[in-house]
Order: C-alpha cells, then sequence, then structure tokens
C-alpha cells in the first residue's frame, strides 16, 4: 500500500483528503478530512521521531545511533519541531553563567583560548 501524501507534489501546499473508502463493504465518504500533525512529517523526519522516541528523547543516545554529533541531532530536532507548526526557541549553546564560568578561567590561565573556543562551540 501506498503511503498517503501530506503535501501538494506540484505546489507543495497541504493536501486535503476529501474522500475515503473502504474496500470491504464499498462505502465512500466524502467530505473534508484533515491530517494530524505527524503526517506532515517527511518520512526522513518521521524516522527521527521513531528513532527520539525509542532513546527516551536522549540526544547523545539518538546521535550514537544515527552516526551523527550532538548539534546534527540538534538541528533534526529543530527542524521536525518548526515542521510540526511549533516555534523554535535558540537556545544558547552555553549559559551566561557557564560563559562567564569560562572567560573567568581563561582570564585566570586555567584554560587556552582554544579549550574555551571548543567549550563554548559544542557544550
Amino acid at each position: 500500500m501506498n503511503q498517503i501524501l501530506s503535501q501538494c507534489p506540484v505546489c507543495g501546499e497541504v493536501l486535503e483528503v476529501t474522500q475515503l473508502h473502504c474496500r470491504a463493504c464499498d462505502t465512500t465518504l466524502e467530505g473534508h478530512f484533515h491530517f494530524d500533525r505527524l503526517s506532515q512529517l517527511t518520512p526522513d523526519q518521521l524516522a527521527f521521531v521513531e528513532i527520539f522516541l525509542k532513546n527516551e528523547g536522549k540526544i547523545n543516545k539518538v546521535g550514537v545511533e544515527l552516526g551523527v554529533s550532538y548539534p546534527t541531532v540538534r538541528s533534526r530536532l529543530q527542524e521536525v519541531i518548526a515542521a510540526l507548526g511549533y516555534e523554535v526557541a535558540e537556545e544558547p549553546a552555553v549559559s551566561d553563567e557557564d560563559r562567564r564560568q569560562l572567560l573567568d578561567d581563561l582570564a585566570a590561565g586555567k584554560l587556552s583560548s582554544d579549550e574555551v573556543l571548543k567549550r563554548l562551540s559544542n557544550p
């Protein structure tokens, strides 16, 4: 059986189901039926959601299973959130308090500039 399309292959707009049919009794229903939010996801996004749920939302475990980095998993998660119609809040990679501590450690000579840059870009 073919997977149902949720977006028009011509213009990309959301498709609307207007007919449902039962093969067993040959009943046909006509009307305006809507897809749920998950139906709006691409097959790749749905596969990601399944892996994410299987790993109980633990981004590190998802990254290991997919063979991708933590930032890549976060990016894919944000893509799914946006595709579901939710606003994606950009989180700072490092909290203000942690950033201040890193800069203090740099000034005190406890950390090198390379180490600080690494920690700021890969929390």
